[in-house]
């Protein structure tokens, strides 16, 4: 997967994907204060109305600034992508 960090010379990620498993989120709570922000990534448990928490990421608001431009820009690009590789284009 490329991404910003990924084209920056000198910059190198690795995963070790037997012990960095992908955790699938489908409710994300958000909170704010003066020191920072906190992402609740969550999973609904089955058909009830209970949520598990998967991951929680804390980060600065400048951060988050920065997250939420490269992430506004990844979801540009990949709808891009897949309007060039179907030939469809997504409706909003």
């Amino acid at each position: 997967m490329e991404n910003e960090n990924s084209k920056k010379p000198g910059f190198n990620i690795s995963v070790n994907v037997d012990q960095t498993p992908i955790l699938y989120t489908d409710n994300v709570f958000m909170s704010a204060n003066e020191d920072g922000l906190v992402f609740d990534f969550c999973q609904k448990m089955g058909p009830t109305n209970q949520m598990r928490i998967v991951a929680r990421i804390g980060m600065s608001k400048e951060h988050g600034k920065k997250f939420a431009k490269s992430l506004e820009a990844l979801l540009v690009s990949s709808e891009t992508k897949l309007q060039t590789q179907t030939g469809e284009k997504t409706l909003n």
